[in-house]
């Protein structure tokens, strides 16, 4: 597998996020290995709390989120997924399944930090990556957060607002980044931020993950993907893992979930779940501050 690792120098001067990266190597099932990143903040020994971002995005996103976590005594553990941040970026497009995106955080979050008593927090992918491994490894896991994010099955038809992003993603010369996490917020976002968000891909020859993602989904029930998102959805709905849904008021691709997790998931019951306010589908990047509250009271 064919892989670029962006300069290190592409994330010297990046606003609000000095996290030094943390690495370790995991297999890439084609007998070579990949190089994974990822940030911590928060004592060693509090709960630890697993990050996972999603698409076009990278770890980033989370910075006004892991200060206000790890204040509140956890320990906050956020990596770049495979093809995204500092995570070693696999060239082409085909070398991305979803297989391979589940397996690659497993064994970064278990055989590499051996982490248990976790609390997810997933957003976009990072949900539908994070699910999969609190449904097939339940032990693992003491707590669930979904924001703005979903487990597809193909069963239920994608917005249209979502086929016009992958069709965007997918055919455009070059990705702009920063532009496409731009379009997914409400409130402004200043040049600086664009640039930390464009800071992991140097050119295009970066970019198979963030246009890989999309094709990814499950829209069609014969999907590679569905019948194990199908048996993670069930096991999720039969769980008593406490689970927080906390979606923004303001994304029109996952927004639809929210109802169906708070109705479906057996751990939502009984708990408040907040909306957040004013915030678009990246709601770390609109409202980070309320949405990392809204995770410390449920922690706690």
């Amino acid at each position: 597998m064919e892989t670029l690792r962006t300069p290190d120098h592409r994330f010297a001067d990046l606003v609000d996020f000095r996290y030094p990266p943390r690495h370790c190597d995991v297999d890439d099932d084609e007998g070579g290995r990949l190089r994974v990143a990822w940030v911590e903040d928060g004592p060693a020994d509090g709960d630890p709390v697993l990050l996972l971002h999603g698409e076009p995005s990278w770890p980033y996103l989370y910075r006004r989120i892991i200060p206000i976590l790890a204040g509140a005594g956890h320990r906050v553990i956020c990596p770049d997924l495979v093809g995204f941040g500092r995570s070693d970026k696999p060239t082409r497009i085909a070398d991305h399944t979803y297989a391979r995106h589940v397996e690659w955080m497993r064994a970064v979050a278990f055989d590499v930090l051996d982490l248990t008593g976790v609390t997810l927090v997933g957003q976009d992918w990072g949900g539908l990556i994070g699910l999969r491994l609190v449904a097939e490894h339940p032990d693992r896991f003491a707590r669930i957060v979904v924001a703005n994010t979903g487990l597809p099955t193909g069963d239920l038809p994608m917005p249209d607002i979502w086929w016009q992003f992958r069709k965007a993603i997918q055919g455009i010369p070059a990705i702009d980044v920063g532009r496409f996490v731009q379009s997914g917020c409400l409130r402004p976002m200043s040049d600086v931020v664009r640039a930390g968000y464009d800071a992991p891909f140097p050119d295009d020859s970066y970019c198979a993950g963030p246009r890989a993602m999309p094709s990814l989904v499950p829209t069609t029930p014969e999907d590679p993907a569905a019948g194990a998102n199908r048996a993670a959805w069930k096991a999720l709905a039969e769980s008593a893992t406490p689970m927080l849904v906390a979606f923004s008021d303001g994304d029109p691709i996952t927004g639809a979930m929210r109802p169906i997790f708070i109705d479906q998931m057996r751990g939502a019951r009984g708990v408040e779940h907040p909306v957040i306010r004013d915030a678009g589908h990246f709601l770390q990047e609109d409202a980070g501050d309320e949405l990392a509250e809204a995770i410390v009271r449920f922690m706690g």
